[in-house]
């Protein structure tokens, strides 16, 4: 089963990375772009088969390795 962790910043945490990336935007003229925020996904292959195991144990290398929880929040989903 295949589980994809989405990590990005909490709101109010400072993000250059986001920032650079719309001022590069508009220097390229894509006009109308708001706030932009950089996170990152992971993709997993688990051979959990069950469900809700899967995603327990998804949830658990999120909080243990894959996101810092003082800044990030992360979500995870499953296919």
């Amino acid at each position: 089963m295949k589980a994809v962790v989405t990590v990005m910043l909490k709101a109010g945490v400072l993000d250059p990375q986001g920032k650079a990336i719309g001022q590069a935007l508009a220097h390229l003229g894509f006009a109308g772009v708001g706030e932009v925020r950089a996170g990152k996904v992971i993709e997993l292959e688990l051979a959990e088969t069950d469900p809700v195991a899967a995603k327990n144990a998804a949830e658990s290398m999120a909080r243990k390795l894959l996101a810092n929880t003082v800044i990030e929040s992360f979500r995870v989903d499953l296919s």
